[in-house]
């Protein structure tokens, strides 16, 4: 994926003279992140994935806005690839391990999987009971 900023000065639309490697207009979106246009290389069948990708950057990117009453772009962008990257590493982490059984049998932690669908449950009970009593 390659990202342009369309900020003045720029070409707002691909044009030869103003990006030789963005030949294909086919090939690009125009997507916004914390109410900023950019315009990204994506290939058509990614077309879906980049624009989920897009819906959960920007929702972290203005829930990290509102938490940190920050309106510095860069600032908040920076904590928002943090958090993500946090994230994936954390759940990365925490998957479980395939043990080895008798005679090259492999199979599942089970007590693994136990305690990640137990911290899962945790972390949405947290979640949802604030939500109940707005209701």
């Amino acid at each position: 994926m390659n990202v342009s900023n369309n900020s003045p000065g720029s070409c707002p639309k691909p044009k030869p003279e103003c990006d030789p490697l963005m030949p294909n207009e086919a090939n690009f979106l125009d997507i916004t992140l914390l109410g900023k246009e950019y315009r990204v290389a994506c290939p058509p069948e990614e077309r879906d994935g980049l624009l989920a990708a897009v819906a959960f950057v920007d929702a972290k990117m203005h829930d990290i806005a509102e938490k940190t009453k920050s309106n510095i772009a860069e600032r908040i962008a920076v904590m928002a690839a943090l958090n993500i990257a946090h994230e994936h590493l954390s759940q990365k982490s925490e998957l479980p391990v395939i043990v080895q059984k008798n005679e090259g049998e492999s199979g599942l932690d089970f007590g693994a999987v136990r305690r990640r669908i137990s911290d899962m449950e945790a972390k949405l009970e947290a979640v949802l009971v604030p939500q109940e009593k707005l209701l």
